[in-house]
């Protein structure tokens, strides 16, 4: 996608592989800032920190910094320990550990002076792929944006939250990519952006996608969500997913269910945008089994934000001695699904649905 007119991916390699740059997202949306990434410690402390975040980028950011922990120590005990620092930066995003599975199914057969090369060029591929489902779930939600249009005759107001964006993959993002190819194909609308406390991603990054692609939108505080609900002002609600069980339940950014709650009793159609990456087999039952990452304190007592004299501060919201919860993600029961859209169609939350779809991944 574009900044200040400019294409950018939010990832990407020196031609000798010796670095990675990224676009560090904490400084957004103030800053636009390049970060490079030498060693697979730095790519560890970037999906930690959320200098890189979203499952399809963080995937793929440890992808990379796999290869370059392989440049360092190309040996079974340095792919090992590359896996294993990088592994355990975020819990909830089922694409962690699923892109590292794949880089070490295709690194582990080979001779250790082969690896880092093979490394860079499947962490390349994995990125290349991104792209496709990206665009692919653009495709098919693109139907679902033209179909509003054609029923309302008049702009299609989305309601999306967090950052499901450009920005949350490599391109196109997950639930912006539909947007996005509205935008491309005419369709009239408009983006109503939740800011997502505590981190607002929604108001920071989301936000600041729409203004460098020209879409029309708005930051709301995320309970008015259903307040335009009620009112008619909704069309239909579009997020993405850190991870989806087999039976089709949703885990997201903290307050998605919440939406879904809101859509259901008004009868909005609320559409997860979900590349099969993010599907985890494994889990049945996303409440139960779902691990939920509880995150610092201090993202829900302070705000970060640009003073009235231009300067970047950090302030804190609440009493010094107010303890503060920080659950990051919560589930949305596929109850509440009305469609995932996935890069092979839109598809019903339900598992025979998700097995026939991919019966590569169900199967594994």
């Amino acid at each position: 996608m574009r900044v200040d007119g400019k294409h950018y991916r939010t990832i990407w390699p020196d031609p000798d592989g010796a670095a990675i740059s990224i676009i560090d997202q904490t400084r957004l949306p103030h800053e636009f800032i390049v970060v490079k990434l030498e060693t697979a410690a730095a790519a560890a402390a970037a999906i930690k920190d959320m200098k890189v975040r979203g499952a399809p980028l963080i995937g793929v950011t440890a992808a990379y910094g796999l290869a370059l922990g392989l440049r360092q120590d190309p040996s079974d005990a340095g792919l090992d320990a590359a896996m294993s620092l990088l592994k355990a930066t975020r819990p909830t995003a089922v694409n962690l550990s699923w892109a590292l599975a794949d880089m070490g199914d295709h690194l582990r057969p080979l001779p250790p002076p082969a690896r880092f090369e093979a490394a860079l060029a499947r962490a390349a591929a994995l990125a290349d792929a991104d792209v496709a489902l990206c665009a692919a779930i653009g495709d098919h939600g693109l139907a679902l944006i033209r179909a509003a249009a054609g029923k309302k005759r008049g702009t299609v107001n989305i309601l999306t939250h967090c950052n499901a964006g450009w920005l949350a993959a490599v391109d196109w993002g997950t639930a912006t990519a539909p947007i996005y190819k509205a935008q491309q194909a005419g369709i009239p609308l408009h983006v109503f952006v939740d800011e997502t406390r505590p981190r607002n991603q929604g108001a920071s990054l989301t936000a600041w996608e729409l203004v460098q692609q020209g879409i029309s939108h708005q930051v709301i505080v995320d309970n008015a969500g259903g307040h335009l609900m009620q009112h008619g002002g909704i069309d239909l609600v579009i997020v993405g997913t850190d991870r989806t069980t087999a039976t089709g339940d949703v885990c997201n950014k903290i307050g998605t269910y919440l939406k879904a709650l809101a859509a259901k009793d008004n009868d909005v159609p609320f559409y997860v945008a979900a590349p099969s990456p993010s599907i985890d087999f494994s889990l049945a039952d996303g409440v139960k089994e779902i691990p939920i990452e509880e995150r610092a304190a201090s993202e829900v007592t302070h705000m970060r934000g640009v003073t009235e004299d231009g300067r970047i501060a950090s302030v804190r919201l609440t009493p010094k001695a107010t303890p503060a919860a920080n659950p990051g993600f919560d589930v949305t029961p596929a109850r509440l699904v009305t469609g995932l859209i996935t890069e092979r169609g839109i598809i019903a939350p339900q598992r025979a649905a998700l097995a026939a779809a991919f019966p590569e991944r169900a199967a594994g």
